[in-house]
């Protein structure tokens, strides 16, 4: 799978001082769907503007599709779609109108079926010929997905696509991006469903404070950082863990009533036998075993908490 759009070197420092983004190294694939986490504040939304051209870049390369975002700007925006988290849109034109001006922008012939299945795909059928300003905020964020899409564009970047929107959106949205993908578009989202980003990435990118932590396949990383937890319910409730169990990693939850123990499970010796035979000896008795893998949220966290306490 070839590459459609790398980053090398890509910073953002404002005239205040503040470093936005520190020197990014990025390559996405084609037709991939790639899921960028990070809390707010991370860098996420400064990183797409500046693939997308509304944020200069204060160092580094982009190239789209062999195109250099900045010299040959044109070819390379024509390349992408964006649909932001601001709701911005002229509230006196139709959604029809909207959606074939925003494909001639790129220079694209109007092409009325295309708009018309887009409009369909998008639940904006009957809505076609209202004024924006008529809309509910769900079908004005419609309305900017197809505005993303109107040109046709190789690459569609989705910033917090589900943020304060409605179920039945998210739902269309989410088959809308299957069919998208099944036709060859490469997709970007940012998101705090991280849920959404664990069923549908192909990859996964963590960013913090400016800096890209990894990227790793979704499935690779959930092996290689993901953990499991079992949840030993006891009988009688603990006040604290008894020092003689110190050498496993565990903690009390449930107000007493239930230790968690934290193991790889890629290990050689996970520890679990050990620990169920030390219990009864120390007179601790238990009634049920749980145990369950962590999450791309999990992960995601974890990931962040050991940035903060490095640079604490």
């Amino acid at each position: 799978m070839d590459t459609i759009l790398s980053l090398a070197g890509v910073g953002k420092t404002y005239k205040s001082g503040h470093q936005a983004l520190r020197s990014v190294d990025l390559n996405i694939r084609r037709g991939e769907i790639f899921a960028l986490l990070g809390p707010n504040g991370a860098g996420k939304t400064t990183l797409i503007g500046i693939v997308c051209g509304t944020i200069s870049p204060t160092s580094g390369t982009i190239t789209v599709d062999g195109h250099d975002a900045v010299r040959d700007y044109r070819p390379a925006r024509a390349k992408l779609g964006l649909v932001p988290q601001e709701l911005s849109t002229d509230q006196f034109t139709s959604v029809r109108h909207t959606m074939e001006f925003s494909r001639g922008l790129f220079g694209r012939a109007p092409d009325r079926a295309y708009i018309d299945q887009l409009l369909k795909d998008l639940a904006l059928w009957d809505k076609r010929d209202n004024k924006l300003r008529e809309l509910s905020g769900g079908m004005k964020r419609r309305v900017l997905i197809g505005k993303a899409l109107a040109h046709e564009p190789d690459i569609l970047f989705l910033d917090e696509p589900s943020a304060g929107v409605d179920v039945s959106l998210r739902r269309d949205m989410w088959r809308l991006i299957a069919r998208l993908r099944e036709r060859g578009t490469t997709i970007i989202l940012t998101t705090h469903y991280i849920e959404e980003a664990e069923e549908m990435a192909d990859r996964v990118g963590v960013i913090s404070k400016g800096e890209l932590l990894l990227v790793e396949e979704k499935q690779a990383l959930m092996k290689k950082l993901g953990k499991r937890e079992m949840d030993i319910l006891l009988v009688e409730p603990l006040a604290a863990i008894p020092p003689e169990l110190s050498e496993w990693d565990l903690s009390l939850e449930e107000e007493g009533h239930s230790l968690r123990y934290a193991f790889d499970a890629q290990a050689e010796h996970t520890g679990i036998p050990s620990l169920l035979r030390k219990l009864p000896e120390l007179g601790i008795a238990f009634k049920d075993l749980e145990t369950r893998k962590s999450s791309l949220e999990d992960i995601f966290v974890g990931l962040v908490s050991d940035q903060r306490e490095q640079a604490a």
